[in-house]
């Protein structure tokens, strides 16, 4: 039970604790996986070509995707802590299932993607030049094999499988790892996390090239990132919203309050329609809306008169399986992070099909209108990645592990004082972190990699990086 501290419970700063310090270090992920594989790309490009200008894009971005992981290393250590500190009694419940998933990111992915960039950093004019690209590929797939660790234990918090409860722990105990890390859940999952860290890196990529490009500096190179980034961008935007939809119509089996409450419907429906904009009361009695006819029957069951549960009937359906007690999540977040994260996703879908006909009329570089709105959408992905992982996570309640643990039921029994003196440390370093990181990235990536001949690239030094 949570104790109070002028009126805020333990669960509650626990939260905002978590909420707080994972969305903080999630911003550091989609970009560390996306740009760590368009690095290892230019650097493919230099070596097969041995264009100067690749290899100065693989040294200017490379300088920022170093910079970028190392902050996110930081940040992410807390999160291992977390899971004791704050939410012990989720630790006991599901430290057996959990904690493969987390010891396998650990001792697999994590020292994978420290060695190998250990190597890419250090080995230049030391290895081979295929050695040192085979150090970036490798480094980069570790990226990858670490987010699919995370999002399996994630998963599986969305829709448990492979496991029983121990009769007299009352733990969860895994009893198939193999039906753990090929959760349905997990796969759509991982594929979207996927292509949106790739999409992310992509336009963060672009964003910078093309705010060069206005600038009139190293023309030839951040000509060439910004053409591989503008493909980069329209294809993972497109592979985004593929798995995005895939995920909505398993969310509507596997979790129907997520998706009733995403739209606000409160009594079911055939051939539901869509909001688009809903203006004043959410609660069925809203001051004016758009709405699309039978879109959400398409999204939910890809039917065009599917019936979609409203949140009344599913919160009658919970109350009688899981007892009395509020299963809506709260509705407004989910409402609004869903539409945010939906629209931005088609404008960079529109962004990279605006850049790939400019590329194919070899207007590129002298749009400056095009330039200035890549520029401007270089926030954009790291928006629509927060609001979809909070979608995610604030959809579940007031679910941890869905249908088996609460959230008020996963806290750690302990004064509201600890845990309001470590929001607020955390906090604290998160923001000068955030600072640090800022004023690296903006001081590195206004400055350009010099032009030099072949023999004066060469001679610089191995961190140049």
């Amino acid at each position: 039970m949570s104790t109070f501290l002028g009126g805020i419970s333990t669960l509650s700063l626990a939260r905002w604790q978590f909420g707080i310090t994972t969305v903080f270090h999630f911003l550091f992920v989609p970009l560390t996986i996306g740009l760590g594989l368009l690095v290892a790309v230019l650097q493919s490009a230099y070596y097969k070509t041995k264009d100067p200008a690749y290899d100065r894009m693989t040294r200017f971005f490379g300088k920022l995707f170093l910079v970028n992981f190392a902050i996110g290393v930081v940040t992410g250590i807390v999160q291992e802590f977390q899971f004791g500190m704050d939410w012990s009694r989720y630790s006991t419940f599901v430290g057996n299932i959990f904690g493969a998933p987390l010891a396998i990111e650990a001792l697999l992915a994590f020292f994978m993607e420290s060695t190998f960039l250990g190597i890419w950093i250090f080995g230049r004019g030391r290895v081979s030049d295929r050695i040192h690209l085979s150090a970036i590929w490798l480094a980069s797939l570790g990226t990858i094999l670490s987010a699919a660790f995370i999002v399996a234990a994630n998963s599986w918090m969305q829709h448990p499988v492979g496991f029983t409860i121990d009769p007299v722990s009352h733990q969860a105990v895994m009893t198939n790892f193999w039906a753990v890390v090929t959760n349905s859940t997990f796969l759509l999952a991982y594929g979207h996390v996927l292509f949106s860290a790739f999409l992310t890196g992509a336009v963060f990529m672009l964003a910078i090239a093309a705010w060069h490009l206005r600038k009139g500096h190293d023309l030839a190179g951040f000509a060439k990132a910004a053409r591989i980034a503008i493909v980069a961008t329209l294809i993972t935007a497109v592979g985004t919203m593929f798995l995005g939809d895939s995920q909505a119509k398993q969310m509507t089996q596997q979790q129907p309050m997520k998706m009733a409450a995403a739209e606000a419907l409160y009594n079911s429906a055939n051939g539901a329609s869509f909001s688009l904009l809903t203006i004043g009361d959410l609660s069925g009695n809203p001051v004016f809306q758009v709405r699309v006819p039978h879109v959400l029957s398409i999204l939910a069951t890809n039917t065009w008169n599917g019936n979609v549960k409203g949140i009344n009937q599913l919160q009658k359906e919970a109350t009688a399986k899981y007892g009395a007690g509020s299963y809506v999540p709260v509705i407004w977040v989910l409402y609004w992070t869903f539409r945010i994260m939906v629209g931005l996703g088609i404008l960079l879908f529109i962004l990279g099909g605006a850049g790939l006909w400019l590329m194919k009329r070899k207007r590129l570089e002298q749009s400056k209108r095009f330039l200035r709105f890549a520029s401007w959408m270089l926030l954009a992905p790291f928006i629509a990645n927060s609001v979809g992982w909070i979608f995610t996570e604030i959809g579940r309640q007031p679910w941890v592990v869905y249908g088996l643990l609460k959230t008020s039921d996963a806290v750690t029994i302990i004064s509201p004082g600890y845990v309001a003196a470590s929001l607020v440390g955390f906090t604290s370093v998160y923001t000068l972190l955030a600072i640090v990181e800022i004023g690296l990235m903006i001081r590195l990536a206004k400055v350009p990699t010099p032009v030099l001949d072949g023999d004066e690239a060469e001679s610089l030094p191995e961190l140049i990086y």
